[in-house]
């Protein structure tokens, strides 16, 4: 295989973008990679590739995964169907696939608007003493 073919088959930043959306809607489920692999038939490691973005999802796997989490491919492809993605598109779905983000943002959300205030404003001060 040439190098230009493999540079044109590396994965880039839409694959990681892809990626984590795959990882934040697994996550939001609360699927483990092993649930999600199996469902689709294939490999953890795999998948775990696929949500790193080292590995690039085809079309046919991309369906495959979206029936798994229960939703449609244009749900896990809508932050990329942008005319330009945006570096904080990127930035969003990362922070997204920290451990417990979902579950701090869905906790977030229960909170009364006074309480989230609170919230942010501790959370502020916490981060200021740190740094």
């Amino acid at each position: 295989m040439s190098k230009l073919t493999t540079d044109a088959r590396a994965a880039d930043d839409l694959d990681r973008a892809l990626g984590n959306a795959i990882r934040l809607r697994r996550r939001s489920l609360n699927l483990t990679q092993e649930q999600l692999a199996t469902a689709c038939g294939i490999s953890f490691q795999q998948v775990q590739k696929y949500e790193n973005g080292a590995n690039r999802v085809s079309f046919s796997r991309l369906v495959q995964i979206a029936r798994a989490l229960d939703c449609r491919v244009t749900d896990l492809t809508s932050a990329l169907d942008q005319p330009s993605i945006e570096p904080a598109d990127f930035e969003f779905l990362k922070l997204m696939t920290l451990p417990g983000a979902v579950d701090l943002l869905k906790r977030y959300a229960m909170m009364s608007p006074d309480a989230r205030r609170l919230l942010v404003e501790l959370l502020r001060s916490l981060v200021s003493e740190s740094a």
